[in-house]
């Protein structure tokens, strides 16, 4: 398992370094040379005030998305659940779209993530309330799926009340997700809740790979399914949640990731958070690279990137899944 982190994290830093060179013009690696050299004092600001907290940015969500995806996968023994599935991302999503309907964004620059974190914190604290209410997963799941049609909905009608096309397009951009413009003091302000977040999960690791031979046995072996249920609940709300009001609604992380590490670990699942977190920073940060290389003339959303990348590969994991039980 350390060999398989220590190639992940080179290949992460990998794509860091590359993704540090790459600019709307292409990759540029005569800029480092600038820096370095000194020859140039705008390469310092175009790399640690514009393309480095792009980079952390989009590294902490994929990495938060990808932990919690494995976190859920485990406790749900469904490898097509994702952090959007118990609707923390569409609450986040709704608290942050109120801060700019309501103009609270426009007068107080951290009432956006803010916004988010708080929606994402009362959905998580319901679900932790109905799971110890809750033994079975499929009960908790409906409710997730409850909650995310609701703020579904609350979104919606926000859109339809948008006071004009400015506040639309603010709306909407929004809920498409990016890392763009992200500074390091949004990054402080989020990076703790996903810190948060992600602590709870790792230290279930051991029941989560315990989960996997069923849950009677796991608790003849001592395992504490209602406790390992809550925490991982709450994790996921504390660590999507910020990821959400860091860099909007972005999919598909949660569910890719953890597939593409799973057969290097064994399938264990305690074993597969870590990768899995690895894997989706470096995935995140390769899509936003794609952004930025892209040749449009409107930069490209990193929510749309990753939804297209991520949607065939959810597909054939699904189509996969059925054959496999059909057979």
């Amino acid at each position: 398992m350390t060999r398989v982190n220590l190639l992940l994290a080179a290949l992460l830093l990998l794509t860091a370094t590359l993704a540090v060179m790459a600019g709307a013009r292409g990759f540029s690696p005569a800029l480092l040379a600038d820096w370095l050299s000194g020859r140039d004092p705008a390469a310092a600001i175009i790399l640690f005030d514009i393309r480095l907290p792009r980079i952390l940015a989009a590294a902490s969500v994929g990495a938060a998305l990808g932990l919690c995806g494995a976190g859920l996968q485990a406790l749900t023994r469904n490898p097509l659940a994702e952090p959007s599935i118990l609707g923390v991302s569409a609450a986040a999503t709704l608290g942050a779209t109120l801060a700019l309907y309501f103009g609270l964004a426009a007068a107080w620059s951290w009432a956006l993530p803010l916004g988010a974190i708080g929606g994402a914190g009362l959905v998580t604290a319901l679900l932790a309330s109905a799971a110890v209410r809750t033994r079975g997963m499929a009960t908790l799941i409906l409710i997730g799926v409850g909650l995310s049609s609701l703020a579904g909905a609350a979104m919606a009608l926000i859109l339809n009340f948008a006071p004009n096309p400015f506040s639309l397009s603010d709306l909407v951009n929004w809920t498409l997700g990016s890392v763009a413009n992200r500074s390091l003091a949004d990054l402080g302000l989020t990076l703790p809740f996903m810190v948060a977040g992600a602590a709870m999960l790792l230290t279930q690791r051991r029941s989560l790979s315990l989960l996997a031979i069923g849950e009677e046995a796991a608790g003849a072996h001592g395992l504490d399914f209602r406790r390992t249920q809550i925490a991982v609940v709450v994790g996921t709300g504390l660590a999507t949640g910020a990821s959400v009001a860091l860099a909007g609604a972005v999919g598909f992380v949660g569910i890719v990731a953890p597939h593409v590490v799973r057969p290097w670990v064994g399938h264990d699942p305690g074993r597969t958070l870590v990768p899995a977190a690895l894997a989706g920073a470096a995935m995140l940060i390769i899509a936003d690279m794609l952004v930025r290389l892209l040749p449009t003339d409107t930069e490209l959303r990193l929510g749309v990137v990753a939804a297209l990348a991520g949607a065939p590969i959810f597909l054939l994991i699904a189509l996969r899944r059925g054959t496999v039980r059909h057979d």
